[in-house]
C-alpha cells in the first residue's frame, strides 16, 4: 500500500462512501455498526475500490447523526469499540483497502465536556474563550447577538441559563443548537484537533475527510447578514458565515500535521462555488483534496453536464490540484431519483457513473448508488430523524430519504441488513429486487456494471493522463478523450447517436448498429 510523492494513491483513487448507520447491522439493534461493515469487506474489495470514506463514528448523542460529537478519541458504542475499528482497518488494509474518517472541528455536541465547563465556568471564562458566546442585544440581552440563522432552521443562536440562574449569554451554532460552535481564534482548539488527528492516524487510519471545512473560521464582529433567507444561504459564496479568510490557515496548521503521516490525506467539505475561491484550498500547504459538487447538483443535460465537468476541472487548475467527482452522498438526493426516477432514472444514473468515472481524478461512489438505489421520498413522519424536520417546524424532511438501509438479501424487508424486526429507518418492500444477492449474480444489475466499470478503470491504461480534450458531437451528446486514449460518449439527448470509430469497453445499455441509445454512456478506445 505504498505511493509516492509524485504519484499519491488518493489522486486516481475510487473511495466508497460508508454512512455507518445505514450499512450492516451485525449485533441485531437495527442500526449498522462497525463489524457489519468488517463482515462485508470482501464485498467492497470485489467491488473495486481503494479507499473507504467512514462518516462520523466517534462518541455522540446523535443529534444530527454523529455530526455532534463529544468524544473525537472515541468510538460511540452505537458503531462498536476502539478494538472494532482496529480490527476494521487491520482488515481492510490487508485488501488493499483504505480507511478515511470524518472529523469535524466546526462544532462540538453541548456534551462534549468542554461546553459543559463553559456554560458552569460563566462570562469571561477560558472554557468560554473556547466557543462563540456572545451577550444578547436589546432589553436585557434578549434578542440574539446578530441575525444569523441557523442551516437547519432558526436562529443560530441559543441563550444560555448562568450558573446563579440568570438569564446569560447565547452561543453560536450555525447547525442545531446540539452542535455550539467551536472559536477557531483559541488556540486550544487547534491543538486539541491536532491530538485527535494523531489519535487516528497512529491508529492506522489513513486520512480524514474534514466536515464544513470552508466554515471554521468567522467574520470579525460577527456582523449582520444583508441576505436572510436561509435556503439560499447554505451554499451561496455570498453568505457571510462561510469561507472567511482566515480559514486557510487553519488549514495551513492542520495540513502540517497530516505531513507528519506522508501518506495520509485530507479532503475538505468545500461549498464554495467561485473557481478561484475553491482553488485557494487546494493550495500545496493546505488541503490535498476537495469536494466539487458540481456533477451531484447538475441535472441530466449534455450542455449542463459538460459545463460541470469544465468548472470542475478549472476550480483545480490554476494551483495544479486534483479534481474530485460524486454523483451523491449523505446529504444529497440520491441520483436515480434527481434523473427522473424509475427505469429511467437508473438508466441515466448508470450513464452517469461512467461519465464520473472516466474523468481524471478522485472519485466518491455513495453506499448504495452501486445498486442502483432510490431515494425513499415516503417515509412515514414519525420515523424521521434529521434535524431539519424538527426545526423547520415539520416542512423540510431533511435528508433521511438519501440514508435508508441497503439491503443485502432476502425477499422482505430488512433483507438482511440485521436480525431485528425493523432497521432503524424502514427499507422499502420493493428494494426486493435491489438486493445485493440478488444483483450480484446478474450480469445485467446494476452492481455487476460497477463491479466491471471500475475493474476496467483500475486495469486499463487508457484512462490514464491529467485533463480532458472534447469531441464534437451531435446536439444532446458529451464526448470527451483522456490524453492516454479513452473516449466517453453520454447520450442525453432524446434520439440514438452515432458513435465514433473506436473498439467499445462497455456501454450502459446494448449497442444496436453503432448506435448508443439515449439516456446511456459508451467507453471506446
Amino acid at each position: 500500500m505504498t505511493a509516492t510523492s509524485e504519484h499519491p494513491w488518493w489522486r486516481e483513487a475510487v473511495f466508497y462512501q460508508v454512512y455507518p448507520r445505514s450499512f450492516a447491522d451485525s449485533n441485531g439493534d437495527g442500526v449498522g455498526d462497525l463489524a457489519g461493515i468488517r463482515a462485508h469487506l470482501d464485498y467492497l474489495e470485489d467491488l473495486g475500490i481503494q479507499a473507504i470514506w467512514l462518516c462520523p463514528v466517534m462518541r455522540s448523542p446523535m443529534a444530527d447523526g454523529g455530526y455532534d460529537v463529544s468524544d473525537p478519541r472515541s468510538i460511540d458504542p452505537l458503531f462498536g469499540s476502539l478494538d472494532d475499528m482496529d480490527a476494521l482497518i487491520a482488515d481492510a488494509h490487508a485488501r488493499g483497502i483504505r480507511v478515511i474518517m470524518d472529523v469535524v472541528p466546526n462544532h462540538t455536541s453541548i456534551e462534549h465536556p468542554w461546553f459543559g465547563e463553559a456554560v458552569a465556568a460563566g462570562r469571561g471564562s477560558r472554557a468560554r474563550e473556547r466557543y462563540i458566546f456572545r451577550d444578547g442585544r436589546g432589553i436585557h440581552g434578549s434578542e440574539p447577538p446578530n441575525n444569523w440563522p441557523s442551516i437547519f432552521g432558526g436562529s443560530a443562536w441559543t441563550r444560555i441559563t448562568e450558573p446563579d440562574g440568570s438569564p446569560g449569554q447565547w452561543y453560536l451554532h450555525l447547525f442545531a443548537p446540539e452542535q455550539p460552535d467551536l472559536n477557531w481564534e483559541n488556540p486550544e482548539v487547534f491543538e486539541d484537533l491536532a491530538t485527535t488527528l494523531r489519535f487516528w492516524l497512529d491508529r492506522g487510519v489513513d486520512g480524514f475527510r474534514i466536515d464544513v471545512a470552508h466554515g471554521l473560521a468567522k467574520p470579525e464582529g460577527l456582523p449582520d447578514m444583508t441576505i436572510t433567507d436561509n435556503r439560499l444561504l447554505a451554499h451561496n459564496d455570498a453568505d457571510i458565515r462561510f469561507n472567511d479568510e482566515g480559514v486557510h490557515d487553519i488549514h495551513r496548521k492542520i495540513r502540517k500535521v497530516i505531513d507528519e503521516y506522508p501518506e495520509a490525506v485530507t479532503i475538505g467539505e468545500v461549498w464554495v462555488d467561485d473557481n478561484a475561491r475553491f482553488g485557494r484550498y487546494l493550495r500545496a500547504d493546505e488541503l490535498h483534496l476537495a469536494f466539487n459538487f458540481r456533477l451531484a447538483e447538475t441535472k441530466f443535460d449534455a450542455r449542463a453536464v459538460r459545463d460541470a465537468i469544465e468548472n470542475s476541472l478549472l476550480a483545480v487548475a490554476e494551483v495544479g490540484a486534483t479534481p474530485t467527482w460524486t454523483l451523491s452522498n449523505h446529504d444529497v438526493r440520491r441520483e436515480v431519483s434527481r434523473y427522473g426516477g424509475g427505469p429511467v432514472g437508473e438508466a441515466r444514473a448508470r450513464a452517469m457513473a461512467m461519465v464520473e468515472l472516466a474523468l481524471p481524478g478522485a472519485v466518491f461512489i455513495y453506499n448504495g448508488s452501486e445498486l442502483g438505489l432510490p431515494n425513499v421520498d415516503d417515509l412515514p413522519e414519525d420515523v424521521l430523524q434529521d434535524p431539519a424536520w424538527e426545526r423547520s417546524g415539520h416542512t423540510e424532511r431533511g435528508r433521511d430519504g438519501c440514508r435508508v438501509p441497503l439491503p443485502w438479501k432476502a425477499a422482505t424487508p430488512p433483507f438482511g441488513f440485521t436480525t431485528a424486526a425493523r432497521s432503524w429507518l424502514p427499507i422499502p418492500p420493493d428494494w426486493a429486487d435491489r438486493t445485493v444477492e440478488r444483483q450480484r449474480s446478474d450480469p445485467s444489475s446494476m452492481v455487476s456494471f460497477y463491479r466491471a466499470a471500475l475493474r476496467l478503470r483500475a486495469e486499463r491504461t487508457e484512462f490514464g493522463g491529467a485533463g480532458v480534450v472534447w469531441l464534437p458531437g451531435p446536439s444532446g451528446a458529451v464526448l470527451f478523450q483522456r490524453p492516454r486514449g479513452l473516449i466517453c460518449v453520454l447520450n442525453a439527448g432524446p434520439t440514438p447517436v452515432e458513435l465514433p470509430a473506436g473498439n467499445v469497453l462497455l456501454a450502459s445499455a446494448p449497442i444496436v448498429d453503432g448506435l448508443l441509445p439515449t439516456d446511456s454512456a459508451a467507453w471506446l478506445v
